[in-house]
């Protein structure tokens, strides 16, 4: 089997909430999972410094795996820089992730909807219009965390994390107005559903905590369809790259456990 691969991009290991949507939808897909934590968190950088390193990834990892398509649940990276990524790259296409704040206004009763991202994400104007165009009419909190995608990451690594610094981080995200309260919080980083049941257990009341994973995965296989195949399944595993180098051991067993080989990464960063 001769399959060009399905390239999936994050800034760390928060896309695998996606991949394992992907995969349920497409066994028959091969995947390429990217890592840049060379840059992680990508809230730390500056918009222009990370979009002139995304676009510049970007270039080798296509010249390198030649996909047949580019996933980037990452919701920085999308409301950052996915218009300059399909203007650089035309003949690729690209499945970017944006708050999912659209659903999230069509399902709420309360009229009170939170939005819990990146600090970079909160800020952008993209994030913004998304409100005035899909939202008018309902009140979206946006909250900024700087360290549960980190949180996540250990989490996922350890096995473990500081549930008072997950309450601390999703509190701002529940409000009470006028009798009404916070019944949906959109997790707008691929990071966060890996916190869910650890804030679900935080949460001061129950709330609709919306993951696009699967909607993401099924705009996915809308593009590409089923494999050109007979029925048999890819050839070997799938291969997850880290810009940094070889990850830690822990890391490293995380991948395994999602059915990742760790590969050399020719496009170090």
């Amino acid at each position: 089997m001769n399959q060009r691969p399905i390239l999936m991009f994050d800034s760390g290991v928060g896309g695998l909430t996606v991949l394992r949507e992907a995969r349920v939808l497409m066994p028959d897909r091969r995947f390429v999972y990217v890592a840049d934590n060379a840059a992680f968190p990508y809230g730390d950088w500056e918009e222009d410094a990370l979009r002139a390193r995304l676009i510049q990834l970007f270039g080798r990892l296509l010249e390198e795996h030649r996909p047949e398509l580019a996933v980037i649940p990452c919701n920085t990276a999308s409301t950052l820089a996915l218009g300059d990524l399909r203007a650089a790259f035309p003949d690729v296409p690209f499945v970017g992730t944006v708050p999912a704040i659209k659903p999230a206004a069509e399902r709420t009763r309360s009229g009170l909807v939170s939005v819990l991202a990146t600090p970079g994400t909160v800020k952008r104007q993209y994030t913004r219009d998304l409100i005035t165009d899909w939202a008018s009419k309902v009140e979206v909190t946006l909250v900024g965390s700087t360290v549960l995608a980190r949180l996540a990451e250990v989490y996922m690594r350890e096995g473990f994390v500081d549930e008072q610094a997950v309450r601390a981080e999703i509190a701002p995200c529940f409000v009470e107005k006028d009798g009404r309260r916070t019944d949906i919080v959109v997790l707008a980083c691929t990071h966060y559903p890996f916190l869910a049941n650890r804030m679900r257990k935080m949460a001061p009341w129950p709330v609709d905590w919306l993951d696009p994973a699967e909607a993401i995965a099924r705009r996915v296989l809308s593009l590409v369809g089923r494999a050109p195949t007979d029925g048999d399944l890819p050839q070997g595993r799938d291969a997850a790259i880290f810009t940094a180098g070889r990850p830690d051991f822990a890391t490293a067993r995380l991948m395994q456990g999602f059915g990742l080989d760790v590969v050399a990464d020719t496009v170090a960063a």
